[in-house]
């Protein structure tokens, strides 16, 4: 059987918002960006863009390439990244997707510049996504105050101490709260992605990307297994 196929096949349920227009998605990356909290989410949205309209902008302190080691980890491999648009440069979006990453800690010049730019941006949002301890740049810019998250188990206590002005959920797969998403740690972030697109394209177009990606989804938001792991 040709899956592929299959996957060309979705169509459009003219109920959803994004159904007729352009989805446009920001992809937010710094040194040290977790390589699968960013592609994972990125290829759900590669293969959705093989029947719906969307564009995608790689948004980053400037326009030299970023990779995925961090400077808490000199002798780790890395990869690159090449970015289209810097903080000040980046266009307007729909979605703004923000990995984590050994990345994430601290208060280097670009993990202030992601900060202020999750803050700046977020009102003209529709959806906001994180992934893994991404919701601790989120937590630190203020936008997560008085809503449900969730973040990455190992690093629970570390990024949960980010926000005290935050509901945490400590058992849950990811948190949907309003319009913004929070995932537990790495992997995690295809499973927040998967159930994103199933909220606003529907649940035959998520199911479809899945299995085009041969992808078995936790479908279960409030159960991590993750946290049993760590003592949550």
């Amino acid at each position: 059987m040709d899956h592929t196929r299959k996957v060309f096949q979705i169509s459009y349920d003219t109920n959803h918002p994004f159904s007729t227009l352009t989805l446009r998605i920001g992809i937010l990356l710094f040194p040290g960006f977790q390589a699968l909290d960013a592609f994972g989410p990125l290829d759900c949205i590669n293969v959705l863009s093989w029947t719906h309209d969307v564009s995608l902008a790689v948004i980053a302190p400037s326009l030299d390439p970023v990779s995925t080691k961090s400077p808490m980890s000199p002798n780790a491999l890395g990869q690159n990244i090449v970015p289209t648009h810097t903080f000040d440069t980046a266009p307007p979006f729909d979605v703004l997707l923000v990995p984590g990453g050994l990345g994430t800690r601290g208060s280097s010049a670009p993990v202030l510049g992601a900060i202020e730019f999750i803050k700046t941006v977020y009102p003209s949002l529709k959806y906001l996504i994180t992934v893994c301890t991404g919701s601790g740049l989120a937590a630190r810019s203020g936008v997560l105050d008085g809503r449900k998250a969730t973040t990455n188990k190992m690093a629970w206590e570390e990024i949960t101490r980010l926000g005290p002005n935050v509901h945490w959920v400590s058992r849950a797969r990811w948190v949907a709260d309003g319009n913004i998403w929070t995932s537990s740690g790495v992997s995690a972030g295809i499973d927040i992605t998967l159930a994103w697109i199933e909220e606003v394209y529907g649940e035959d177009v998520a199911r479809k990307i899945a299995d085009g990606m041969e992808y078995t989804r936790h479908t279960d938001a409030s159960h991590d297994p993750f946290a049993d792991l760590y003592g949550l």
